[in-house]
C-alpha cells in the first residue's frame, strides 16, 4: 500500500568482465497471490559504471511514471569461481595445507567475516524426467547460497547429463543452506522445473 516503498535490500550477482552484461530491473505490484502487474522496467550497463566506489543511480522508469534508487557497486569478484573438474581449485596439497592455516582455529578470531568458503563438485544428473516432446529435456544446473547464484551450461537431448564442474562460494552464514535445483532450458520460455535437493551447510 505504498507509491514510495523503501525496500533497503542487497543483493550479490558474480559478473565476468568478459561478458557485455546489461543489469536488467523490473518493478511488479500484486493486488493478492494470484495478480500481478508489470509497474515499469529498466536497464543498468554495467561496464559504463567505475570500478571499486558505491554508485547511486536514480533510474527512470520506461514508459511509466516512477523512478528506483540504486545503490550498485562494482568490485573484483573474490572466493568465487567455476572451473572444469580436471583443474580443482583445491586440487592442489600445498594449497590445501595453506587453507587449513587459514582457518585454523588459533585464527578463527583474525577476520570474523572470513568464514569460510564451500566447494561444490557438480558430476552429473542421471534419469531426468523428460520435459520435451522428444522424450528428451535440455538440463542445466543452478547452485544457490544464500544470494549468490552460479550455473552450469546445458546439456542438450540428455536425461543423464555430465556436467562435471567445480564451484566455489564464499560462506557468509554458517547457517546457510546450499540450494541445488535443475531446469529444462526452454528457448525464450522459463525453464521448467526437472527437481530440488537443499543441504544445510551444517550437515556438511
Amino acid at each position: 500500500k505504498s507509491a514510495n516503498p523503501q525496500w533497503r535490500e542487497q543483493f550479490d550477482f558474480h559478473y565476468f568482465s568478459d561478458r557485455k552484461d546489461m543489469l536488467d530491473i523490473e518493478v511488479w505490484r500484486k493486488d493478492n497471490k494470484k495478480h500481478e502487474e508489470l509497474l515499469g522496467t529498466c536497464q543498468v550497463d554495467i561496464t559504463a559504471l567505475p570500478m571499486k566506489q558505491i554508485n547511486c543511480l536514480e533510474l527512470p522508469l520506461e514508459k511509466q511514471p516512477g523512478s528506483l534508487l540504486m545503490l550498485i557497486a562494482v568490485a573484483p569478484c573474490t572466493g568465487v569461481s567455476i572451473s572444469d573438474l580436471c583443474v580443482c581449485p583445491l586440487g592442489d596439497p600445498s594449497e590445501r595445507q595453506q587453507i587449513s592455516q587459514r582457518y585454523c582455529i588459533k585464527n578463527s578470531f583474525r577476520d570474523m567475516k572470513d568464514v569460510g568458503f564451500l566447494q561444490v563438485k557438480v558430476l552429473k544428473a542421471v534419469d531426468l524426467l523428460a520435459a520435451d516432446f522428444s522424450g528428451k529435456s535440455d538440463p542445466f544446473c543452478v547452485l544457490e547460497l544464500g544470494n549468490d547464484s552460479l550455473q552450469t551450461h546445458t546439456v542438450y537431448k540428455n536425461l543423464n547429463p555430465e556436467w562435471n564442474k567445480v564451484f566455489t562460494f564464499p560462506i557468509k552464514d554458517i547457517h546457510d543452506v546450499l540450494e541445488v535445483t535443475v531446469f529444462d532450458e526452454d528457448g525464450d520460455k522459463p525453464p521448467d522445473f526437472l527437481g530440488k535437493v537443499a543441504i544445510p551447510l551444517l550437515s556438511v
